[in-house]
């Protein structure tokens, strides 16, 4: 079903657009034409043009070696009210959680079985993680997801535990079961650990900003650092 949306999507002008658009993952910087055409599965032709018209219109950069996205998507995205009221609102309290850890603090939103990472603050000797402003993660690996998953409602959660979980490294948690007891764990303490579960060498502990009714959780913080410097229990 899922397919034949994702098919049906390409017959209209808008769906071959964000076909095309969509083609760029979080570790691209330009991609030749001939690997949107791969990503998109469209003709060499109708990518070519397609991807011409996003360029008029500052959706895309055309470079020496292919495509790459552009500032006008990066402008339009500051336009997300929700979102952006989110990050103002939030902002002086990351920057007050940055100064007292030094190590790197993350707002993030869930959207179905991923980490939408609204805003990182790092300094100088931040760790190297691979989020970013902008990209994603799975929620089932990270203490930012796990406490935002924590208090979704019951068919979502078991939308995701019933799904394939990624092993990121070999401490990642795939077993539905205990990762739904880090869960409830997660809502009675009110906070989420991560110990090397999405990469190697980081830890990282997460609390949600949840609504008046103390329940649901419409942004989770988080602050991330390395094995070895950083101690997420002295943090929760």
């Amino acid at each position: 079903m899922e397919h034949q949306r994702d098919r049906d999507d390409l017959d209209t002008v808008l769906g071959k657009a964000l076909a095309v658009l969509r083609a760029f993952g979080p570790a691209d910087s330009v991609l030749p034409l001939a690997e949107l055409v791969r990503r998109t599965g469209l003709a060499k032709g109708t990518a070519h043009r397609v991807a011409g018209d996003l360029v008029h219109h500052r959706l895309l950069d055309r470079t020496e070696h292919g495509y790459r996205l552009s500032g006008g998507l990066f402008e339009l995205g500051l336009r997300a009210a929700a979102e952006r009221t989110l990050v103002e609102l939030a902002m002086p309290f990351l920057q007050d959680l940055y100064e007292r850890t030094h190590e790197t603090v993350h707002l993030g939103v869930r959207q179905g079985g991923e980490v939408l990472y609204l805003t990182k603050i790092g300094g100088h000797r931040q760790a190297r993680t691979p989020s970013r402003t902008g990209g994603r993660m799975p929620v089932h690996c990270t203490a930012i997801g796990k406490v935002l998953l924590a208090h979704a409602d019951e068919e979502e959660l078991t939308a995701v535990l019933s799904g394939p979980l990624e092993r990121r490294t070999p401490r990642t948690v795939v077993a539905p079961g205990l990762l739904r007891r880090q869960l409830v764990k997660a809502v009675e303490t009110g906070v989420a650990y991560e110990y090397e579960e999405s990469t190697q060498g980081l830890l990282c502990v997460a609390a949600p900003v949840l609504e008046p009714d103390g329940r649901t959780a419409v942004a989770a913080i988080s602050v991330t650092g390395p094995v070895g410097r950083f101690r997420p229990e002295p943090h929760a």
